[in-house]
């Protein structure tokens, strides 16, 4: 096909897509308070005459266009964000949706209200050109992607799709896998007493110190793709909470990112000899992977265990070969093939069979930060390289 085409649709349709990603910006959607957010992109979705749309029992937005019998293909982004912080450390408002410069600012510009835009926005404008797709194309806004991926569990299981592309933040260059992520909580128990006569009682907070130092010289799972796996001590809650007293309890969470050869029971297990070994006398403890128990704005509940898949799309996988080839010839530049280093919900569809790739607009260096912003250009540049990826 004459694919210059694609250039002239998504030039002539510029001022709407900016427009539209500004009203996802400005619309607030922490996670589990979607339902604006949702329904914003459902009315873009029926405005840009999608063949269907509608909105499943937790919430997640889904548009479909139709296709041949190929291989169906659906686009993936997320409608959450995390929280924005104190307004005053940003450069422009977090939820201003602004331009300056040529970028997008504001919480959620480039995770990824900004890619979820331009998903939209493709699936619309493929339907105008001439001749149907190789199979059905389906978008999809899901919820709670940042706290463990309610949205996309739940759809992996009531959507089969043959491919997926997830649009978190790329550079507009192709992705084929990430490492996993397991949240671990430990436990430290001691017995408490008045700080003046620490003696008398046993302070979890040694054995805690022990741990966290043996972290550090921890032999780690390798891989050739992804390098090592590795583990961050994040939070710290103590029980009870005074400041004159020594606690009985201590409880350390541990977010872990796991190469795709080690499993959540080998990383809990491992965890569980080192803790074993760093606890003082009188004192116990344990580690078990943490468990989530969601509620979604529509009200559908999901409980599950805090642990996003890893994946790997082999890097001779035809479908990837041919994007490949496909979004350089109609970019006209080269494109990267690489893997992420964070976890996306392309965890949960591959580990329900779809073949996953990522592909997505913005700097993954600004995101979950206050000067989280995305270049216009990448945002035009993402659309038609949705469209390519739903042609191929």
């Amino acid at each position: 096909m004459d694919y210059s085409r694609l250039w002239s649709l998504a030039e002539a349709f510029r001022a709407d897509l900016i427009g539209f990603a500004q009203k996802l910006v400005q619309t607030r959607s922490l996670s589990g308070q979607e339902e604006d957010l949702a329904a914003a992109v459902r009315d873009e979705m029926e405005r840009l005459a999608y063949d269907a749309v509608w909105v499943d029992e937790a919430g997640n937005v889904i548009g479909r266009i139709d296709g041949g019998d190929g291989p169906s293909l659906m686009l993936n982004g997320h409608m959450d964000h995390v929280d924005a912080g104190d307004p005053a450390l940003w450069r422009h408002p977090p939820f201003g949706g602004e331009i300056h410069d040529g970028e997008l600012w504001g919480r959620g510009a480039a995770d990824m209200k900004g890619a979820l835009a331009a998903m939209v926005y493709a699936g619309g404008l493929v339907k105008k050109l001439d001749g149907s797709l190789p199979g059905d194309l389906f978008v999809s806004a899901v919820v709670q992607e940042e706290v463990g991926g309610l949205g996309a569990r739940h759809l992996a299981k009531t959507l089969a799709v043959e491919r997926a592309v997830v649009g978190e933040a790329s550079g507009n260059q192709l992705r084929r896998g990430h490492r996993g992520r397991v949240e671990l909580h430990a436990r430290f128990e001691g017995r408490s007493v008045h700080a003046s006569m620490p003696h008398l009682g046993a302070n979890p907070h040694f054995s805690m110190a022990r741990f966290v130092e043996s972290l550090q010289s921890l032999e780690m799972v390798s891989d050739p793709v992804y390098g090592r796996s590795s583990v961050a001590p994040t939070r710290v809650s103590v029980s009870p909470d005074s400041a004159n007293i020594t606690p009985t309890t201590l409880e350390l969470v541990l977010d872990w990112r796991n190469v795709p050869t080690e499993g959540p029971e080998e990383i809990e297990a491992k965890l569980n000899r080192l803790l074993q070994d760093s606890l003082v006398e009188d004192c116990q403890g344990a580690i078990e992977i943490a468990t989530k128990a969601l509620v979604s704005y529509t009200g559908f509940e999901l409980s599950y265990r805090d642990c996003f898949p890893s994946f790997t799309t082999p890097a001779d996988h035809p479908w990837l070969l041919d994007a490949h080839s496909t979004l350089e010839r109609v970019l006209g530049r080269g494109v990267g093939v690489g893997t992420w280093r964070f976890a996306t919900d392309g965890g949960h569809f591959a580990k329900a069979g779809t073949a996953v790739l990522g592909f997505g607009p913005g700097d993954d260096a600004v995101v979950h930060t206050s000067v989280e912003r995305l270049p216009l250009d990448e945002l035009l540049e993402s659309v038609v390289g949705y469209m390519v990826l739903s042609l191929v």
